[in-house]
């Protein structure tokens, strides 16, 4: 009885300060779900013990509610993901962002929309038949599901009415509903089987599977949230677009409002927050989009978002858990990370045991220390992360955590990252909280994250050779780069686990397939370049022509490309002034026959290209975009590399008209001269590419990228390949000069057209256009050593 005594007690006194903090202070420590639990544990010992409930009990006096195998699809328009706001400062923050970036007032209308916690699809409709889905993938390429996605009820096959585009790419959620979730998952457990913990996994888990008939027994249903390819035949406003879908046959929330500026979003929000467990689906925030598409289009996008859309995340279910270890994992690039190994605690709807605690500046903001109770919230619904320590329930023996000086794999020292950072008057270097294993590839862990990289679906793509693969081929010791899978033998694949002679045959052929066929966008991706995704890929074999051109390149002519700053500029230049690490590229090139040189930069580029950009990638303490632009009005780039005079930059003014100071001055002269062996090497770049050749610009015809069969024309693919697939044979074509389209008109050079070719090609002979089947197309592209 004293035990039961004395828990009584401290629960009592637990609660009573816990609802202090939380109804009194504003300021509670504990989860909600942590107070509930010891609520529960109350009332059931004083059910049991009636004797112990006093008038004083927290019991009586209970606190309000808390507030609740596929084959890939290319996305002709990449699927793009939405940055976060928190907050309604973080709100009007995104909003100023945007007048800012438009130079004036706006008074922004928005369109409002519940942010549904299911799975993004895509559906293609061609001359209004559903012919295509596909899920969203990395963004870029996604799995097509077509049939299952056939099954969902709520996806008409067919568009009613009449307008449509001849191809309409309509994008939106998968979701189960609350009802059916219940109903599916009360079912399952009624017959012994396996239940979902949410409707977001049941939503995803439904959607991918291979029997089409075990997603058509699931209650999904689908809301459409905007338009890709063909959208921009709908008008000029999204939420007309969105209800001109309606019309079409394809259903919109009922919750999706138009609102006028920040004020109208916040109210919108707390509308919903507010009703949010009356929604017959589980959202997770809401998205707010500027409903002009004018403006839209003027805002543009940054990395992988758009600057006129943000999702306002609902706060994220948090609970209480011991950390028990932390264990430091080292990634490609050699990041150290810090994972929190916990115990095991449900939150968010599945059981959590690892969290994320970022980095060293993290675990000492929290205060962390190994045995403490954490709280952890699944940010977004989806990432673990430790949130703030319990200290008061901290043991005696509780450790602190050691950021190890050394790399847990390979014993090489770790170092903290830096970064170049462009300020509004100048450019920093900046010591970044990420600590870095400097090992390279003398660390096994660097070498099979950066394999694993290398062989992924979305990079070169192995089929194959998966994780566990690389695993044992490193730990082998058969391969330590790229080169070395592409001398492997069928022999040394029976030496790993789990093959036997044709299995072992197979995933050899999937490498030797790769040799001749891999873009030179897919494998400069696939070298793990930090910071180089694949739209950035894409713009650097795009603008800069070829791998040679980008290997060469100093510091200065990257960043010249739209999307790319210094920062990304420096990371690239680092990565390929080691001269180990620029051979062993161009030997993976030679060994997988992509094509490193012979393709000139693009006329796009050099139309772009300035000296300002030059002056500007230097980083020279207090120059910035404002003064480089001042100073490349009235220095050559000759003027640079042979030193410049104080007197040569006396009475140079700023656009603004600012002068430059004599202190300025001095920096730069000085900067100029410490930046000579930089300026140097920029300046043969840009003599050998005639990058300042205005004159050839202005005056000759537009040039072709090379002397190719499809230079400077455009082509449309339709059907399928037997020596390449269409997403490598798109991007192979556009190395090679051709503007690639989506769909067949009167502008339209050639039609490239494979197996199972659809209406395209008989919009094609009515318009009369060139057709190349595939056996032309093979001899071609032989003719430009191009296979």
């Amino acid at each position: 009885m004293s035990d039961t005594l004395s828990r009584h007690r401290q629960l009592c006194e637990l609660l009573t300060e816990y609802g202090h903090q939380y109804y009194v202070l504003d300021n509670p420590t504990v989860p909600d779900a942590e107070y509930d639990r010891l609520m529960r544990e109350l009332i059931a010992l004083e059910a049991e013990h009636p004797e112990l409930k006093t008038p004083a009990s927290p019991s009586v006096r209970v606190g309000g509610q808390p507030l609740t195998a596929f084959s890939q699809v290319r996305h002709e328009i990449p699927m793009l993901s939405l940055d976060n706001v928190f907050s309604s400062e973080e709100l009007q923050a995104f909003e100023q962002r945007m007048s800012d970036r438009l130079k004036r007032d706006v008074r922004f209308t928005f369109c409002c929309e519940p942010k549904l916690d299911g799975l993004a699809v895509s559906l293609l409709y061609v001359d209004g038949q559903l012919v295509q889905a596909a899920t969203r993938g990395d963004g870029a390429t996604g799995e097509e599901i077509t049939e299952n996605v056939r099954t969902i009820k709520a996806i008409p096959l067919a568009l009613r009415g009449t307008g449509w585009p001849e191809r309409l790419e309509v994008r939106g959620e998968v979701f189960m509903p609350k009802a059916g979730f219940e109903a599916m998952n009360a079912k399952a457990l009624a017959a012994g089987e396996k239940v979902f913990v949410n409707p977001r996994n049941a939503a995803a888990g439904s959607l991918r599977q291979l029997d089409s008939r075990i997603t058509a027994s699931r209650p999904l249903s689908f809301y459409a949230y905007g338009v890709g390819v063909g959208g921009e035949l709908l008008g000029d406003s999204h939420f007309g677009r969105l209800n001109q879908l309606k019309e079409w046959g394809l259903p919109l929330s009922p919750e999706v409002k138009l609102k006028e500026g920040a004020a109208g979003c916040q109210a919108f929000h707390d509308d919903i927050l507010a009703r949010r467990g009356e929604l017959p689906y589980e959202i997770d925030g809401v998205v707010y989009k500027v409903d002009a598409i004018a403006l839209q289009e003027e805002l543009g996008f940054v990395a992988r978002a758009p600057r006129w859309a943000t999702a306002h995340k609902f706060p994220a279910q948090e609970e209480m858990t011991l950390l028990e270890n932390v264990e430091f994992q080292v990634g490609r690039t050699g990041a150290v990370t810090p994972v929190a190994k916990l115990k095991p605690v449900f939150v968010g709807g599945v059981t959590v045991s690892n969290a994320t605690l970022h980095n060293a500046d993290e675990i000492d903001r929290l205060g962390v220390m190994i045995g403490d109770t954490v709280i952890v919230r699944r940010a977004g619904d989806v990432i673990p992360q430790i949130v703030a320590v319990v200290e008061a329930q901290r043991p005696s023996d509780a450790r602190a955590i050691l950021f190890p000086t050394e790399c847990p794999v390979c014993g090489s020292d770790i170092v903290q990252e830096k970064k170049i950072v462009q300020q509004k008057t100048k450019t920093l270097e900046k010591i970044l909280a990420t600590r870095k294993c400097t090992g390279g590839l003398n660390c096994l862990a660097q070498v099979k994250e950066s394999l694993k990289h290398f062989v992924s679906r979305n990079a070169v793509d192995i089929e194959g050779v998966g994780d566990k693969v690389i695993e044992q081929l490193v730990d082998g010791g058969l391969v330590k780069h790229p080169a070395d899978l592409f001398r492997l033998s069928v022999d040394d694949f029976l030496k790993l686990d789990g093959f036997a002679e044709v299995s072992a045959k197979n995933a050899f052929d999937a490498i030797q397939a790769k040799i001749g066929t891999t873009s030179s966008i897919d494998f400069l991706f696939g070298l793990g370049i930090p910071s180089v995704g694949q739209v950035v890929a894409e713009r650097l074999i795009v603008e800069l022509g070829c791998l040679d051109n980008i290997m060469s390149a100093p510091r200065g002519i990257i960043s010249q490309i739209n999307g790319i700053g210094l920062d990304i500029d420096a990371e690239i230049s680092d990565y390929f002034s080691a001269a180990s690490v620029s051979d062993s590229v161009m030997e993976l090139a030679d060994v997988m026959g992509v094509e490193r040189s012979g393709i000139s930069i693009s006329r796009m580029y050099k139309r772009k290209f300035s000296m300002a950009k030059i002056i500007e990638g230097l980083n020279i303490d207090g120059v910035a975009k404002t003064f480089s632009e001042a100073i490349s009005k009235e220095i050559t780039l000759d003027q640079l590399c042979n030193g410049l005079q104080h007197g040569d930059l006396v009475g140079i003014t700023t656009t603004a008209g600012t002068s430059i100071s004599k202190q300025k001055i001095d920096a730069v002269v000085k900067g100029i001269k410490e930046k000579k062996p930089l300026l140097d090497a920029v300046k043969i770049y840009v003599d050998k590419h005639a990058l300042l050749d205005v004159d050839d610009l202005l005056d000759s015809e537009p040039a072709e990228k090379s002397d190719s069969f499809i230079a400077g024309k455009s082509f449309v693919i339709t059907g399928s390949f037997t020596f390449m697939s269409r997403d490598k044979l798109n991007s192979k074509l556009k190395e090679l000069g051709g503007e690639s389209k989506t769909s067949v008109s009167k502008n339209t050079d050639m039609l490239i057209m494979g197996d199972k070719a659809g209406s395209k090609l008989k919009k094609a002979t009515e318009l009369g256009i060139k057709i190349i089947n595939e056996d032309e197309l093979r001899s071609l592209l032989e003719s430009e050593n191009g296979i």
